[in-house]
């Protein structure tokens, strides 16, 4: 009998030797706090499991991904072209409506890149250990979000052959940045807090790249992932640094978190425009942000999981915390929604009251109406746990939260601007086609960046996931005995506990 549980316990080449379940992991408060891998497999497993959609042949599936996303990317390509030839008439923008889907997609997009910051930065802060197993994922999920809204500033100007009259350098003209412009904040504050990504994201590849350098079996691939890695080693002096700079770096990020979509909410909120001149703006776009991130987060983890069989890795206990973490900041939005209706009212102003009325009752109440039930009503279904842990709930839920929070920004703009102090001043925007090639286009440069990234670097931080399996504690000590008290794996029925070591 002793033999047959030893079996049990050896780690096959994917690391699934041990019969735990899904159901097993997740939270039992009388069998106490499982680990978050599931399977218990050891350090080597994980390295295989990790590395494989890398070192492998180009599968099919991600063909199937990369193909149509990659033709989006062209549409955009396309949509952009047209754009520079007869400039931003080509859109459906009107004399009320001079911001429309430009600017709705990048708040949009802004928002997206929220989740990476958080699950890296914060939560690697108050030594959350669930985050190893996505902050990889969402930090790329992050800089590729933070690319798609720089895009669209820089073609709303008009005129893209003189954008460098926007920066601050002397030029014949004598023309400099109004500083005292939000649009300017929101350059710096973008352009910083991508900056401040990309560095937190390849820190923490560096030592994945380096394993993968190790491991290659070309010279080509060697020399490539050799200089990504940039000498790394594996010394106790680089591990020293590495954590060092890591830990500087989230300190860094974690201020960013708070103040870009805050700062990106100022474009709103200094206006004297009914439903922008509010102060909720800063906090309700901030809670929004990673709410839409965490959303995004979820879907492209759930087809991850599937399509590289990451499941003992990914496990329903990550999708319950992220469950949580929308449903809470999806309670905030809902607040938020209900405070700009009451401080409308309260305020005895006609102007802004009006604003709100006109959102829930008037022309675009459409709009207004599916943006509650997105991001109010449906996310009220993860206060049941059997939601938190159902994958098909997980995956429509996250992308009927993004539909809704794109719609929230395309109401606090277009529902703001189509009519405002003179009714002769009122209108109606009708996006073109143009507008919806660059939306498409937007996430055609997206997931195009992403596939590519899923196929040449390590989806999961292998380093950090190893450092929440038992065997990283120094003392845990192996043997079937040892992992069955630790992990509640079962025993078959009619099989006895193992004798203690030193019994007869």
């Amino acid at each position: 009998m002793h033999d047959d549980t030893n079996s049990r316990f050896k780690q096959s080449k994917r690391g699934t030797g041990l019969a735990q379940t899904e159901a097993e992991l997740l939270d039992n408060p009388v069998a106490g706090r499982p680990t978050l891998i599931l399977r218990s497999p050891d350090f080597h497993s994980i390295t295989e499991v990790v590395a494989e959609p890398v070192e492998r042949r180009t599968p099919i599936g991600w063909w199937l991904f990369f193909i149509p996303a990659f033709a989006l990317l062209g549409l955009l390509g396309v949509a952009v072209s047209w754009l520079f030839w007869e400039g931003i008439g080509i859109w459906g923008l009107n004399v009320p409506v001079g911001w429309a889907w430009d600017i709705t997609n990048f708040v949009f997009w802004v928002g997206i890149g929220h989740a990476g910051t958080l699950i890296s930065a914060i939560l690697f802060l108050f030594r959350q250990k669930w985050r190893t197993s996505i902050n990889r994922s969402a930090e790329a999920m992050t800089i590729f979000a933070v690319m798609c809204a720089l895009t669209f500033p820089g073609i709303h100007v008009g005129r893209v052959w003189v954008a460098y009259w926007m920066f601050p350098i002397p030029n014949q003209m004598g023309v400099w940045p109004n500083f005292r412009s939000p649009l300017l904040w929101d350059v710096f504050a973008v352009s910083i807090y991508g900056t401040v990504s990309v560095l937190f994201w390849y820190v923490g590849l560096i030592p994945d790249v380096a394993t993968i350098r190790d491991r290659a079996k070309t010279p080509t691939r060697r020399f490539v992932y050799g200089l990504l890695a940039l000498g790394w080693r594996g010394s106790v002096r680089q591990w020293h640094h590495y954590e060092s700079a890591y830990l500087i770096l989230a300190a860094l990020a974690t201020p960013l978190v708070l103040s870009v979509h805050s700062i990106v909410s100022m474009d709103f909120a200094v206006s004297l425009l009914p439903g922008w001149h509010t102060t909720i703006f800063p906090p309700y776009f901030v809670a929004g942000a990673i709410f839409s991130g965490f959303a995004m987060v979820v879907t492209l983890m759930v087809i991850c999981r599937k399509a590289f069989r990451l499941e003992n890795i990914i496990t329903l206990r990550h999708f319950d915390y992220m469950a949580k973490i929308m449903l809470v900041t999806g309670s905030m939005v809902g607040y938020a929604y209900a405070t700009e209706f009451f401080t409308a009212w309260y305020s005895g102003n006609p102007y802004e009251f009006f604003a709100f009325r006109n959102r829930a009752l008037g022309p675009y109440a459409w709009a207004y109406w599916i943006m509650v039930t997105c991001n109010v009503i449906s996310p009220q279904i993860f206060w049941f746990k059997k939601a938190r842990t159902s994958i098909p709930i997980l995956f429509v839920l996250s992308i009927v939260i993004n539909v809704g929070m794109w719609f929230e920004r395309f109401v606090i703009i277009v529902t703001s601007l189509h009519r405002d102090f003179l009714p002769s001043a009122w209108g109606y925007f009708i996006p073109t086609i143009w507008d919806v090639s660059c939306l498409l286009g937007s996430f055609g440069l997206f997931f195009t960046m992403f596939c590519l990234f899923v196929r040449f670097f390590p989806l999961v931080a292998t380093a950090e996931v190893k450092t929440v399996l038992p065997q990283a504690d120094p003392h845990w000590k192996p043997g079937p005995q040892r992992e069955i008290k630790d992990h509640r794996v079962a025993r078959p029925r009619g099989a006895r506990e193992a004798a203690p070591e030193g019994a007869s």
